[in-house]
């Protein structure tokens, strides 16, 4: 019967979500029953798979050598730019000593002198000479740009020529030639090692200044430092979720208790993951540090998968076979566990696709799709044959740790105290008429006896209500803040050279910009006043190293007069080029020849933008206003720096895999909402899970965690983190049928509390070492997902207990039910009662 007002449609829609969920769920038992029959077999061939696959990953293991490849967007305009520049400007025709004429950095040493608070670093010009021979000394060096700059500069007062008084520091800048020569190329990696060891060594002679260091292997040897760094802290995290996983699946009751299960679980995961770094490296992958987040955000999918699997054996009945036990397990979790592991591999897929504009994030999400899969395979069957034994011993009713037969209580009755609780199997403890004796289990006994009552209550509510708020208005205030500053110290090493060397140079030289090529690439009437104009306005506001303002000087100091397209070349190649101090220019200028008629098909200027502390921010702003007037203008050009290719429009390089994997998780729910136990449960989903995103996002940024690679993988990560640990609650709260709201959800924190308490301590316990390891990289990683542990805990057992039981799904229609149901029984109990008025006991 259906009910009154219902929609035939809606009827239909029920009897279909029926029908699937059944299919599945029959699946799943089908599932248990085959890996409860041949346990052995789905024991072996994982084990075998990891150790064919650990083994090449031991021996193929290589780490990535080309930084920008992985952390600039693999496809921006600055590297078009960089091209057309090189192409038109070879490095190995360049003889300029202005050490911006490359488009690449290349090989180098840079080299910034610092002096004491309060002295002048100018007054150091004896250490300063020293230091520079002693560079220029060194062996198998090639030819060296030297660029020099002040930092902390103080001016003479009222000086009209701004002459310097002082300087804190001095920067001096090495370029070594390669020409992009293998041989020249390890020469100039020798000549980097040997200028860094030459740093060290003059900073313990030179007391009275201090040095510091950097070379073009810097960024990489730092960056890939990281991994090093982290190798024991990992392998701390990874003891104290054992401790954690272990401790949480143990009990009292010697029979019930399951601390191995714990710990083999989380082995499970550890196996899985070694065998997705063994294809990972045996398809010619290459490690970077990036890659060190994987092994924390597979074991936080993995060991929900084994405490929901451990709770869904609780929740069998202990006189069934122990076979069968496992198949009700199965077929009560693995449904759920399918569907997220499923949006997992969809949301980072969508990561790894060709709309991913950043090679670290596609290759982190490639390799997290691989783990996911080998993650799911080896829950149900490593970790399901490992069940199936514990199953078996449980039944024959072995001790869960020492694995020997349990005394009868007779004989334990004359045994000492502590023999007796070492021994025990609960029997005592458990009443006659209780059906469930796993609710003895140390987090069911505090979430049913205390938590749920607490969290209930009606005078909890408004106070939990008030949290909400604020919880949300700090989230909408971080989200208003976010920025997209491309800081690729934020993945080095915090105690490195590197960022030691970046600290110093943001604090006593961010006045002005990198010096940025400005390429005009197309013939251009120099010689024409209006062109002369358009030259002048784009570069105000700029300080301009230019060979064109260099000659129209020369021209109006020697009284000369270049109106014409003969004049202006001839002068320019016969007199202005020919002088000492304007030869230089002659690399910036290509000349072409047709007959007897020369002609400027391309020119380079350099420009310098005055800048705050925020340098990088400004410098991009000066890209976005530049390359629009190189459309606008008659004037055809080109803007670079080798800063450009990390910066360029790398905010939305990093935002896009995000939003494409929020879209596709929004898409996926929405298009099965039809389809699954309930739509509201998908409704309810969707809402928990933006709450949950939005409030990451905007409290990560709120403590100052920028928009990068790291962030944003972590971000993916909280949307699969948030709906593994929502899903199972809100589904099973819809699909309660107690009488009132609060009783539904009460079942659902009792069925589900204990799985959802068990992951998300185990997983933020094993955050913690990561704040001992000294990088940036593994900061922003510890941040992120503190956050995605935290808010998910806050939603899971604070917000949603208590705002299901404001809004709907209403459990009226189940009360209507039971009311009919127990108003049928009476009356067939008064009938029998009438018709047999002797035998009344036996109603």
């Amino acid at each position: 019967m259906r009910r009154p007002g219902a929609p035939a449609s809606w009827i239909w829609w029920r009897m279909l979500r029926q029908v699937l969920r059944r299919g599945l769920q029959s699946c799943c038992h089908r599932l248990g029953l085959c890996v409860s029959r041949h346990p052995v077999f789905f024991l072996t061939v994982p084990a075998v798979l990891t150790i064919t696959f650990g083994l090449s990953a031991l021996n193929r293991f290589q780490p990535e050598g080309d930084l920008e490849r992985l952390v600039a967007p693999s496809h921006s305009l600055a590297k078009i730019e960089r091209s057309l520049a090189s192409s038109l400007f070879p490095l190995d025709q360049s003889k300029s000593q202005l050490y911006s004429d490359l488009h690449t950095p290349g090989r180098y040493g840079r080299v910034i002198l610092l002096s004491p608070p309060g002295d002048n670093i100018l007054l150091q010009a004896e250490g300063i000479l020293q230091t520079h021979r002693a560079v220029l000394e060194m062996k198998d060096g090639r030819n060296s740009f030297i660029g020099h700059q002040l930092g902390g500069v103080v001016e003479v007062p009222n000086s009209k020529d701004q002459r310097v008084k002082s300087a804190r520091a001095i920067q001096i800048t090495y370029y070594l030639q390669t020409y992009g020569s293998a041989t020249q190329d390890l020469i100039g990696e020798k000549w980097e090692n040997e200028f860094c060891k030459l740093m060290r060594k003059l900073q313990e002679e030179h007391q009275d200044f201090q040095l510091y260091s950097l070379a073009s292997f810097s960024l990489w040897r730092d960056f890939h430092k990281t991994s090093i760094l982290a190798r024991s802290k990992v392998l701390v995290s990874l003891v104290l979720i054992l401790t954690t996983a272990t401790l949480s699946s143990s009990m009292k009751d010697c029979l019930r208790s399951k601390p191995f299960l714990g710990l083999l679980g989380v082995l499970t995961v550890c196996i899985s993951i070694i065998t997705a770094a063994g294809i990972f490296f045996i398809t010619d992958g290459k490690y970077n540090s990036t890659l060190l987040g994987i092994p924390f955000f597979a074991m936080g999918h993995g060991t929900k998968g084994v405490f929901e699997l451990l709770s869904g054996w609780r929740r069998t009945r202990e006189n069934l076979p122990f076979k069968d036990r496992v198949a009700d397990a199965y077929s009560d979790v693995m449904v759920t566990y399918t569907m997220t592991s499923s949006l997992y591999f969809i949301t980072f897929g969508m990561g790894a696709s060709p709309f991913t504009n950043i090679e670290a994030v596609k290759v982190f999400c490639q390799n997290m799709c691989v783990s996911i899969l080998l993650n799911y395979f080896y829950i149900f069957s490593f970790f399901g044959s490992c069940l199936v034994f514990a199953g078996q011993l449980e039944q024959n009713r072995y001790h869960s740790i020492f694995c020997c037969k349990i005394p009868s209580a007779e004989y334990l009755d004359r045994k000492p105290v502590w023999f007796q609780t070492v021994m025990s199997d609960g029997h005592q403890q458990t009443s006659h008429h209780e059906t469930n004796p796993y609710q003895h289990h140390f987090i069911q006994h505090f979430l049913r006896e205390h938590y749920n009552e607490w969290i209930t209550n009606i005078y909890v509510k408004p106070f939990v209500v008030i949290l909400y708020l604020i919880y949300a208005s700090f989230s909408f205030m971080g989200c208003l803040q976010i920025s997209d500053r491309a800081n690729i110290i934020n993945l080095l090493a915090s105690d490195s050279p590197s960022v030691s060397y970046a600290m110093v140079q943001q604090k006593y030289f961010s006045n002005y910009s990198p010096v940025i090529g400005f390429y005009i690439y197309e013939p251009l009437e120099y010689w024409n006043s209006s062109v002369q104009e358009d030259l002048r306005r784009l570069c105000s506001g700029f300080t301009a190293v230019s060979w064109v303002e260099q000659y129209y000087q020369f021209l109006k100091v020697s009284n000369i007069s270049a109106s014409n397209k003969s004049d202006f070349i001839s002068v320019l190649q016969s007199s202005f080029l020919k002088k000492p101090e304007f030869q230089h220019f002659r690399n910036d200028i290509i000349f072409s020849k047709a007959g007897d008629e020369n002609n400027i098909i391309a020119s380079r200027l350099y420009l310098v933008a005055r800048t705050s502390r925020d340098k990088q921010k400004e410098v991009i702003e000066v890209l976005e206003k530049l390359r629009p007037l190189s459309l606008s203008k008659s004037i055809r050009f080109i803007v670079f720096n080798p800063s450009f290719v990390f910066t360029d429009h790398y905010g939305l390089s990093v935002t896009v895999p995000v939003l494409i994997a929020g879209f596709g998780v929004l898409l996926v729910l929405i298009l099965t909402f039809f389809l699954v136990i309930h739509p509201l449960g998908n409704f309810w989903l969707i809402l928990s899970v933006t709450s949950i995103e939005l409030g990451v996002l905007g409290l990560m940024t709120l403590w100052n965690v920028d928009m990068d690679c790291i962030s944003i993988l972590c971000l993916i990560y909280t949307l699969n983190f948030a709906i593994d640990h929502c899903a199972p609650l809100l589904y099973t709260f819809v699909l309660a049928t107690e009488h009132t709201r609060t009783q539904c959800i009460k079942s659902s924190l009792q069925e589900h509390g204990t799985a959802i308490l068990q992951n998300v301590t185990s997983f933020l316990i094993g955050l913690v070492p990561l704040l001992f390891v000294p990088s940036n990289l593994t900061f922003t990683l510890f941040k992120c997902l503190l956050l995605t542990g935290g808010c998910t805990l806050l939603h899971c057992f604070v917000i949603l207990p208590v705002f299901l039981t404001f809004f709907p799904p209403s459990k009226k229609h189940h009360k209507k039910k039971k009311r009919a149901k127990r108003k049928e029984r009476e009356e067939i109990e008064c009938i029998e009662i009438q018709e047999n008025p002797d035998h009344v006991t036996t109603v």
